[in-house]
């Protein structure tokens, strides 16, 4: 069902475009009347205007109708795709973070602390903002 109706959509679209570019401009019409001659045409010199035009309007009918068709018959089969329609992962009950403890402390030393990086002292007499020794 789905592939006739986008076959038949793709169609209507191709003979819209085809049937827009065989009309010609209401100004074509003012041209003729100086002797140019484009108004001979297969349909003759005013017949095509109605029957290319009502067949246009026809066929973009047509193409509305199968741009609605389309669009309910994707509406229907979207349901559980995505990345939205997965269930949301589940989630660890209050108090149980996934956040380490903090190491435990004996006196003064730290039991199950890693190393601290080293990091440089400051020149002794350096304070804040650029002051030191003089």
């Amino acid at each position: 069902m789905d592939l006739l109706v986008l076959i038949v959509h793709v169609l209507a679209a191709a003979a819209i475009i085809g049937l827009v570019l065989v009309q010609h401009g209401k100004g074509a019409d003012v041209g003729a009347a100086f002797g140019t001659g484009s108004a001979g045409s297969v349909f003759g010199s005013a017949g095509s205007a109605n029957f290319l035009s009502r067949l246009t309007a026809g066929l973009a009918v047509l193409f509305f109708c199968t741009s609605i068709g389309l669009s309910f018959l994707s509406n229907k089969k979207s349901i559980g795709k995505g990345v939205m329609s997965s269930p949301p992962a589940a989630t660890q009950p209050a108090g149980k973070a996934d956040v380490p403890a903090a190491p435990a402390v004996k006196g003064d030393v730290k039991v199950d602390a890693p190393a601290a990086p080293g990091v440089p002292a400051a020149p002794a007499g350096a304070g804040p903002a650029g002051e030191g020794k003089k």
